[in-house]
């Protein structure tokens, strides 16, 4: 059975050792990014710290690496993209949560609202404030109805207002700029705390047309549970820890930013619309969760990489079928490097799988593709097959004026360009075998059992 919300995961992290309580007072300004940061850097715990200064724990590390990650999904590593692949193409359609939801046992509205008394963190020192980096913004394209969960940045303005950040190319940027050529006002909600296939499930790179709690449900095995909001008429979790309900204000903007994201830059600030709060409801004893962001690689990074490298496998391997594995560098901010592992069907196909992905909806700098020998995961076997299955004149080229990843500090006024390698051995011609001692894992050599060297 998945996890039913966010306290059902934390529970098993702490019976698993990896969830640490911080029990002395910790401020949300600095120290708290501090210690996630620190942790990050161990492939560490999660942490809770229960003194933050204001009436809500903090937890924050929960998709910190990759570990963490398995255990999130219930997978291995030899199951994580065949149990994801299952889940995205066996949609499961959410229900209405009956009785009254967990997530509005409390309901602030009016001169009640304050997101000031949310410990929200500032992550880097140049930040233009606390930034909500963990939150899930659900929205509805205004003509279609059909909603959509991402992943979104918010910087606290004030006590009702909010700063709103969503790249143009982005469904709740989208979203946004429909609405207002139709002249209406986009609603929407943060929900902060959810169960963690939730989570995970607003990384899904998905059509404009998909309804993402179906995406959740089958990626949960089981449907969402879901519960009107307090202020529209959108649906949001009702196992969520917190709501924070709004609308966008398009004609009214304000500066956003600087923030450290997820390319390891501060992007600047500039003029953006605000987001105006008409509800916060939460959970009795609610727990807010913060997102380390920043230089690669943080959470951030981790909580993209599955669901980035699984549906991007499933796009490719549609047109190319021999393509086995796929991965989304996380120190290319799980964008701009991508290495692909596949068995050419013919002369030219590797090339055609790259000029692929370069048109996906990561836009990547880099694409490199493997033989299926090659781990890919691995930075030395897949440097091994660029300098001895390459010849640069013939295997490596360049498109231009490719459109760029989101937030990349180093473009050409909008777009970039991009390089593809290829990487696999030349196609119907002999090449030497590798020379590899064979079987030696399996050795039994007793001598060196629980040996570890770094």
């Amino acid at each position: 059975m998945p996890y039913q919300d966010l306290r059902a995961f934390l529970t098993a992290l702490k019976n698993a050792g990896e969830l640490v309580e911080i029990a002395r007072p910790v401020s949300p300004k600095y120290d708290i990014a501090k210690a996630l940061a620190k942790t990050s850097a161990i492939q560490g715990p999660a942490l809770m710290f229960t003194q933050t200064g204001t009436a809500f724990p903090l937890v924050g590390g929960v998709y910190g690496n990759r570990r963490l990650a398995l255990m999130a999904f219930e997978a291995t590593e030899q199951t994580i993209h065949e149990k994801v692949l299952k889940g995205i193409n066996n949609p499961i359609a959410p229900v209405d949560f009956k009785g009254a939801p967990p997530c509005q046992d409390v309901v602030l509205t009016d001169d009640a609202i304050d997101v000031t008394k949310l410990p929200v963190p500032i992550y880097s020192p140049k930040d233009g404030g606390p930034y909500i980096t963990a939150g899930i913004v659900v929205s509805e394209n205004p003509e279609t109805g059909i909603p959509d969960i991402g992943n979104y940045r918010f910087q606290i303005h004030g006590p009702k207002e909010l700063g709103v950040f969503s790249a143009p190319n982005h469904r709740f940027g989208k979203n946004i700029a429909h609405a207002t050529e139709m002249g209406k006002e986009l609603r929407g909600a943060i929900v902060i705390g959810v169960d963690p296939l939730t989570m995970y499930s607003g990384q899904v790179q998905s059509s404009d047309s998909t309804n993402d709690w179906f995406t959740s449900g089958g990626l949960r095995g089981s449907p969402v549970e879901l519960a009107k909001a307090v202020t529209n008429d959108m649906k949001v979790p009702a196992w969520a820890e917190i709501v924070i309900e709004f609308t966008v204000d398009t004609r009214t903007q304000k500066m956003e930013g600087p923030l450290g994201e997820y390319t390891g830059y501060y992007t600047p600030a500039s003029p953006k619309p605000v987001a105006r709060i008409t509800a916060i409801t939460h959970r009795k004893n609610a727990i807010f969760q913060g997102l380390l962001t920043g230089k690669p690689i943080t959470e951030n990074h981790v909580l993209k990489q599955i669901p980035f490298e699984t549906s991007i496998l499933r796009q490719l391997q549609a047109q190319f079928p021999t393509i086995t594995d796929v991965s989304i560098n996380s120190s290319g901010g799980v964008q701009i490097y991508v290495v692909i592992a596949m068995k050419p069907r013919y002369e030219g196909e590797a090339r055609h799988a790259i000029l692929a992905a370069m048109a996906g909806n990561l836009h990547p700098k880099w694409v490199i593709v493997v033989d299926p020998d090659i781990d890919i995961r691995n930075s030395a076997e897949v440097e091994w097959a660029q300098s001895f299955r390459v010849k640069p004149s013939q295997d490596v080229f360049i498109v231009d004026r490719t459109a760029t990843a989101p937030l990349d500090p180093y473009t050409d006024g909008g777009y970039s360009s991009s390089v593809g390698i290829d990487a696999t051995r030349p196609f119907g011609e002999e090449f030497p075998d590798v020379s590899e001692v064979p079987d030696w894992k399996d050795f039994p050599l007793p001598e060196l059992d629980g040996l570890s060297r770094k």
